[in-house]
């Protein structure tokens, strides 16, 4: 078992958002619709990382961007606990090209949910929109979603709330 650290992130633009539909033969997303990321390159802050992934998967530049939240994937893959700081990108710059890890789309934010998605991306996407900072855990088993837990975090750090949906992780907060 190791430790894997990531970025994800969506760029929104005009009520739209990027995402990539991952094609690559032995991808564990094949099929799937992602938002943007990769995993840190030694040394990497997390904006490092998310500005370069951007970068090579979409050919754009990253000019503004906002943490919104990390979450933690135990045995995500099966071998690997994977820990992804979550970015929404709304400013940037440069020309789309296409990327090497599937093919990008530009989704109309109300239909981004009715893609194929991992079935946790539906409940954490709309806490995108939100102002709460959010640590949560997605739990998965075998490829099958089994229930997730979130704190929420406002200004000066304050536990805005608990959230849970579940087999109960011990995980608390406040």
């Amino acid at each position: 078992m190791g430790l894997k650290l990531a970025t994800l992130a969506y760029l929104r633009d005009g009520g739209r958002t990027l995402m990539l539909r991952r094609t690559g033969s032995g991808d564990y997303h094949r099929g799937r619709f992602n938002g943007l990321g990769g995993k840190f390159e030694p040394g990497e802050t997390p904006e490092a990382c998310l500005a370069r992934e951007v970068r090579e998967e979409s050919g754009l530049v990253v000019e503004e961007a906002h943490l919104k939240g990390v979450i933690t994937f135990p045995l995500f893959d099966g071998h690997d606990d994977w820990y992804a700081f979550v970015f929404v990108v709304t400013r940037f710059s440069g020309k789309l090209k296409a990327s090497r890890e599937g093919s990008l789309h530009w989704v109309p934010d109300a239909e981004v949910a009715d893609l194929p998605l991992w079935p946790g991306d539906r409940v954490f996407l709309p806490w995108l929109d939100g102002e709460a900072l959010f640590s949560a855990r997605f739990e998965y088993r075998e490829g099958a979603f089994r229930g997730y837990s979130a704190v929420f975090y406002g200004a000066g750090g304050v536990v805005l709330r608990v959230e849970r949906d579940g087999p109960d992780d011990g995980a608390s907060a406040g």
